[in-house]
C-alpha cells in the first residue's frame, strides 16, 4: 500500500515503514503525527485519487527526531559596483517514520 501526501508545500510517496524528512513540525519527538492532506491511496490494483484529497483517507506517523540541514550559501553580487552580500541558511527538519496508512 502507498500514498502520496502532501506536508511544507511538497509531496511525498510514503509507504508503512519508511522514513521520511519533511519541514519542520511543531510536536515533540515521540510523538503521534497525523497526514489528512492525502492526494493518492493506492492498494495493489485499487488506486484512488483525490479532488484535491482523498475523503477520509488518512497517513499516520511516529516524530523520530528533529534535525538541521545542511548549510546552503547564498551570494549576491554586482559587477563594478562593490556590491557582495553572503548569507547562509539552515532549514528545520522533522524526521518521521510513517506508520499506518488508512482509508474509509
Amino acid at each position: 500500500m502507498h500514498a502520496i501526501i502532501e506536508t511544507g508545500g511538497k509531496q511525498y510517496r510514503v509507504a508503512p515503514g519508511d522514513r521520511l524528512t519533511i519541514e519542520r513540525l511543531e510536536t515533540e519527538p515521540g510523538a503521534v503525527v497525523e497526514f489528512d492532506r492525502v492526494l493518492l491511496v493506492e492498494d495493489g490494483a485499487e488506486v484512488q485519487v483525490g479532488h484535491p484529497t482523498v475523503p477520509g483517507a488518512k497517513v499516520l506517523g511516529h516524530v523520530l527526531s528533529h534535525d538541521r540541514g545542511e548549510k546552503l550559501i547564498v551570494f549576491k553580487f554586482k559587477a563594478k559596483s562593490r556590491y557582495r552580500r553572503r548569507t547562509g541558511h539552515r532549514q528545520e527538519l522533522t524526521q518521521v517514520r510513517v506508520t499506518d496508512i488508512t482509508r474509509s
